[in-house]
């Protein structure tokens, strides 16, 4: 789903929103597809598809994705069914809850993580 680290975009998906570098934008946002944010979002963020990060962007939100790939800032809870990945500029202030986790060396993370993909029976333990 991501490209080589030195690109934000998702492979496979055509980016369907973007906020840019110079738009902030305080509210919620709903959508099926691929959003990219290089500026500001304050609010709830949920969509089906992907979220991109950049390097300039900064998020004040409740995130609810399929996956995420951040460079940029997160302030608050992130919800990725499928994959969360901090590339190494990333800062996350908040808890999250993942399928599959990547944090590239350098990234910031402050929270909990819970991992809903058990690889073990914990049944067993």
């Amino acid at each position: 789903m991501f490209c080589s680290k030195k690109q934000a975009a998702p492979i496979g998906d055509q980016v369907a929103t973007i906020i840019g570098k110079e738009t902030s934008f305080k509210g919620n946002i709903t959508a099926q597809g691929t959003i990219r944010i290089d500026g500001q979002h304050e609010g709830e963020l949920t969509t089906d598809g992907d979220l991109v990060v950049g390097e300039s962007g900064k998020l004040t939100s409740l995130v609810k994705v399929r996956s995420a790939l951040i460079a940029g800032s997160v302030k608050g809870n992130i919800e990725a069914s499928d994959k969360l990945e901090l590339l190494p500029s990333a800062k996350v202030y908040g808890d999250i809850k993942v399928g599959t986790l990547t944090i590239g060396e350098g990234a910031v993370f402050r929270g909990a993580c819970h991992m809903s993909r058990d690889t073990i029976d914990e049944s067993n333990n």
